[in-house]
């Protein structure tokens, strides 16, 4: 049974791919991966990513991001970007209304690993400021902070699905008459962290295409090895309907349906057949009122790991009786782990604006085992009213967005 829709009338984006939604926009439709030699990563296994290069934190966040991860400043650049797309003044607004709910996965521990070798110093020698400038709901905390939001303030971890489930998180809130605007996403920097990169590569998740960096994120190619870490903050102000139309507000699109579900099956492997993706996609289509055929575009979780890619193409080919085009962002700008569903999420928005699909980048075999039309290359015009957005994390978890043109 359909349930009310939600606003959405605000976009902020921090992406390999740029610093606003025009730059990030047009980066994807260039259809060239970001990917490149990460001198931060010297020395690990795999020494390349997704990496912002023109993020000033004190220039773009204020002298206070001192006391922040890269994490959390990305999420707050991203915050402020979509709050003013959305022609809200927080100095003006009712803060006790304003809810605040932020998806990380682990928040990449940046820190930690320089501190951790101090503790032989002498206590004393170990920054204080080290758990509230790396716990997971400081992102939230800290927007909520910044912007006076004094309504719920959230933090969201479902590992890879945590920026999706965080705006589905977000439509609840509002639909249950909690907040009148929500500010909701994810952020996640995890090649700020060496560890992070070495433990990923540990697990033979990350692409080892060190001959070609620029080609190794190639979801749904047969030659595909594994993904590439990226990093980024995608943010959505949504609001109920009411509140949007009484304030004569500009409405990008609306979150028409969320669907979540568990695996329940291995600690990091998908389901074999995607069962637990199509039991989230089928929930965000009942929540939106629709029917497979009522959606003209799906921006997939994408990930370029042979297991994840193979399952998501089928858990799509039991939903739709013939998927409709299909494009992975994560091939141009990297896996943001818990940033990456909300920033795909702003992206599906773009893409029903502009009515076109940015390509997916790296495409040149299509794995013979994968049965989708997928948008590579080139920008593909499609006209169209409806994306279905797919997110799926370490855990099980699975979390799917309907997003519709206003």
């Amino acid at each position: 049974m359909r349930r009310r829709p939600v606003a959405i009338t605000g976009l902020g984006l921090a992406t390999p791919g740029g610093l606003s939604c025009a730059e990030t926009w047009r980066t994807l439709l260039a259809g060239i991966s970001t990917t490149r030699t990460d001198p931060h990563l010297h020395g690990m296994p795999v020494d390349f990513s997704c990496h912002i290069g023109d993020f000033d934190p004190v220039r773009d966040v204020g002298r206070h991001a001192w006391r922040m991860d890269r994490f959390t400043q990305l999420a707050l650049f991203a915050a402020r970007q979509a709050v003013t797309d959305a022609g809200l003044d927080p100095s003006a607004w009712d803060g006790a209304r304003v809810g605040v709910v932020l998806g990380v996965g682990s928040a990449s521990m940046e820190s930690w690993g320089p501190e951790f070798h101090k503790v032989g110093e002498g206590n004393l020698s170990v920054s204080p400021l080290l758990i509230p400038r790396s716990v997971p709901n400081m992102a939230a905390g800290e927007v909520s902070i910044d912007l006076r939001a004094n309504g719920p303030s959230l933090g969201v971890s479902t590992a890879c699905a945590s920026g999706a489930t965080a705006i589905g998180m977000a439509k609840l809130l509002l639909q249950a008459g909690a907040c009148d605007v929500v500010i909701a996403g994810g952020s996640e920097s995890p090649r700020a962290s060496a560890m992070t990169s070495l433990c990923f590569s540990r697990m033979t998740a990350l692409s080892r295409r060190h001959h070609d960096p620029g080609g190794a994120s190639r979801p749904f190619d047969a030659h595909r090895d594994g993904f590439v870490l990226g990093e980024g903050a995608g943010v959505l102000v949504l609001e109920r309907e009411e509140h949007a139309r009484a304030r004569g507000a500009v409405v990008h699109a609306r979150l028409s349906g969320f669907g979540q579900s568990a695996d329940a099956a291995h600690p990091t492997r998908p389901h074999p057949t995607g069962a637990g993706l199509v039991a989230s996609m089928r929930a965000a289509l009942d929540d939106a009122g629709m029917e497979p055929h009522d959606i003209h575009h799906v921006n997939a979780h994408g990930t370029s790991t042979p297991a994840n890619d193979l399952s998501e193409a089928q858990a799509l080919n039991e939903v739709f009786t013939a998927p409709p085009p299909v494009t992975a962002n994560k091939s141009i700008i990297g896996h943001a782990i818990g940033g990456a569903g909300a920033i795909e999420a702003a992206i599906g928005v773009l893409s029903l604006r502009h009515q076109t699909i940015p390509p997916t980048a790296n495409l040149d075999h299509l794995d013979e085992r994968i049965h989708l039309d997928i948008v590579a290359k080139v920008p593909r015009p499609v006209r169209m009213e409806t994306v279905l957005s797919n997110s799926a994390g370490f855990g099980g978890q699975n979390a799917t967005l309907v997003i519709e043109a206003p």
